[in-house]
């Protein structure tokens, strides 16, 4: 939820279903839920010891100033804070996503026969953890035109020869000849 806002509560036991109808009548009754919007969902996550709830502000319309106070007025009942606040105060950051490392393959020494390099690389993607990129490959490699763009597609897959980024040519400072003509 990295970049997103919302309301944590924290120690709140009980029914979900509860904590929803609840939370939603007290913010109706303070003005800061807006023209009949409601929370139809919020996450439960455990930390501390505590069971916390977690109520998204995405497709709710508050007034944010009316939150902001009745947070700061009840905060020794329900222990709200922002979730902007709590990750990086109480969970140490945001997550970020996890992407497997593609793993590694050479094509030097290999026949040259693209079923089988596609065997090898499938090989390596379910040893990963990456089966879902198997299907995606073959079928990618079998729409290709040619023998190098199925190459340059497996490439995309495992890491290979062809998937490094292309190295610039050094430059040379060849010395001028005798006859070279200088400024």
């Amino acid at each position: 939820m990295s970049g997103k806002e919302g309301l944590i509560l924290q120690g709140c036991g009980g029914p979900l279903r509860e904590w929803l109808n609840g939370v939603n009548g007290l913010l109706t009754e303070s003005g800061i839920l807006l023209d009949g919007s409601r929370f139809e969902r919020a996450s439960v996550f455990q930390h501390d010891g505590l069971t916390n709830l977690l109520f998204p502000f995405e497709g709710v319309k508050l007034d944010m100033g009316k939150l902001a106070m009745w947070r700061l007025q009840t905060h020794d009942q329900f222990g709200g804070t922002w979730l902007s606040d709590y990750v990086p105060n109480r969970l140490e950051g945001f997550t970020q996503a996890y992407s497997p490392q593609k793993p590694k393959m050479d094509l030097a020494g290999m026949d040259g026969n693209i079923y089988a390099i596609l065997g090898n690389a499938s090989m390596l993607l379910k040893e990963a953890g990456m089966r879902e990129q198997i299907d995606e490959m073959f079928k990618r490699c079998e729409t290709s035109g040619s023998y190098d763009e199925a190459l340059s597609i497996i490439s995309e897959y495992v890491d290979t020869e062809l998937s490094a980024p292309p190295i610039e040519p050094k430059k040379t400072h060849k010395k001028k000849g005798k006859s070279a003509h200088e400024r």
